[in-house]
């Protein structure tokens, strides 16, 4: 099972990637995560992602593609896995492409979990509440940014796996249990 979660800030996609991962004994690949186990295994491309980071820079396209596709190659992924947060754009996209079409690979499918901005609004602030451990995301202006940023930036992911048949879109407004079954759904059919 190859998937890519798609869906704003506060949507669930973490949730539901923990579910998913659980389920098909898959694992979750989180650029962040990647990044930061590239850069502690000392891997070409974590070298390189430290070296640009160091320096305060944004890594690049060049470098997050090559670190993912280091990571496929492990054998963990053999099976199948859950890409949470890349691609971001669309030439992440094709880059993704290409590399799965390298290594024989393809995607099963892409996922997007959808939410009412309003809501994810107010989900975040009942968490950061209910926690009583403010993230410095967790406040209504710097979400909207996020949310608007999402929609400047992802969003066109949608409409570019649409176009490939790939696109399952998911009503992240459920409760928590239905957002997981609608996703079983849409995966198996």
């Amino acid at each position: 099972m190859r998937l890519i979660l798609l869906g704003p800030p506060g949507a669930g996609k973490g949730t539901q990637a923990k579910v998913l991962i659980d389920s098909y004994g898959i694992p979750q690949l989180s650029t962040g995560d990647i990044l930061r186990s590239a850069i502690a295994a000392k891997t070409p491309m974590g070298l390189a992602a430290k070296e640009v980071m160091d320096r305060g820079d944004l890594v690049s396209d060049e470098i997050v593609n090559g670190i993912v596709s280091e990571r496929l190659d492990q054998d963990d992924c053999k099976a199948g896995f859950v890409l949470d947060g890349f691609p971001r754009t669309i030439p992440q996209a094709e880059a993704l492409d290409e590399m799965l079409t390298d290594k024989g690979m393809q995607l099963d499918a892409v996922i997007e979990i959808t939410a009412d901005a309003d809501v994810l609004v107010g989900r975040i602030a009942k968490r950061a509440k209910e926690s009583g451990v403010a993230r410095g995301d967790d406040n209504e202006e710097v979400l909207r940014n996020r949310l608007s940023v999402y929609r400047e930036q992802t969003a066109p992911l949608v409409e570019f796996y649409r176009g490939k048949g790939l696109l399952k879109s998911v009503d992240g407004m459920q409760p928590v249990d239905d957002v997981t079954a609608a996703i079983r759904r849409a995966v198996h059919n």
